[in-house]
Formats: C-alpha cells, sequence, structure tokens
C-alpha cells in the first residue's frame, strides 16, 4: 500500500511539474510576443502596435531637465508618425526577461542613428495576456567621429 501512494505522490509531482514548466515556457514566449510588438511599433511609428502592448494604465515616468516627468498613454502615443518601413540605422532588442508568476520586468534597448534608448518594463499578466504597465527610459547619443576623406590616387 504505501508503494500505491509513494507511485500516485511521486506521478502527482511530476505532472506538476511538467505543467509549471510548459506555462513558464508559455509566458516566456508571451512576454517576448508583446515586448516584440513595442519593438514592431517603434520602429515602423505604429502607435496602435505600441498601444496594444501597452496596459491602459501604463505611464512612462522619466528625469528630464532637472524635473519628474509622467507621461500617461493617450499623450505618449500622439507623438508617432507611421512609416512604411523602419529606418536603415534602426535596431531593436530585448536584452533582459525576468518573471515570476503573473510579474515580469525587462530591459530593451533601441538603437537610432543618433541615440541609444534603453528602456526599463514592468508588466503583468492579466486575463486578456501580458501587458506592459510602467516605462522609465534614458538615452544616451552615440559618440560621432567625424572622418576626413581623402581621394585615392
Amino acid at each position: 500500500m504505501k508503494k500505491v501512494f509513494l507511485f500516485i505522490g511521486l506521478s502527482l509531482l511530476f505532472f506538476k511539474s511538467n505543467a509549471q514548466s510548459q506555462n513558464t515556457t508559455d509566458d516566456w514566449s508571451l512576454i517576448q510576443k508583446t515586448l516584440n510588438l513595442y519593438i514592431d511599433g517603434q520602429a515602423t511609428g505604429d502607435s496602435v502596435k505600441v498601444g496594444q502592448a501597452f496596459h491602459s494604465s501604463w505611464q512612462l515616468k522619466g528625469f528630464r531637465e532637472k524635473e519628474f516627468v509622467v507621461v500617461p498613454k493617450s499623450k505618449y502615443l500622439v507623438g508617432y508618425k507611421k512609416r512604411d518601413v523602419k529606418p536603415d540605422n534602426w535596431s531593436g532588442r530585448i536584452v533582459s526577461i525576468d518573471f515570476t508568476n503573473n510579474a515580469a520586468s525587462a530591459k530593451v534597448e533601441i538603437s537610432t542613428a543618433k541615440l541609444l534608448f534603453v528602456d526599463y518594463f514592468n508588466l503583468l499578466k492579466t486575463d486578456q495576456g501580458w501587458f506592459i504597465v510602467d516605462k522609465i527610459s534614458t538615452r544616451t547619443p552615440h559618440k560621432m567621429v567625424e572622418a576626413e576623406v581623402k581621394p585615392k590616387g
């Protein structure tokens, strides 16, 4: 009888562990999907895509010109100008994701011709999926080097 209970207990432990592993993989993919929606929207100036990645309560928080600023979702999305393709000197990537249960944080880098943006996100999983709920961001100018080009000859 003890062997039966041991077998049942180990079986339940295995199935629970396997289910948690599957949920972890699914959540990881869904978080990546949300972040990529944001990155794709940034690349083409698509405020609809960016807005879909954000929860309705989303806010950008930052420190600009010696002042703490909070920008709501509605004001942030107004400034987008849609383009058909991403600019040549533009790239975006997910640097890191960390999550536990229904809470996550992520770091994304976006590089343009002149600036490197580093975005830090807080995400929450709702009944509708994963959403970015807050963003803090900083930007750094790329080091520009002017070089004189001499003709061959």
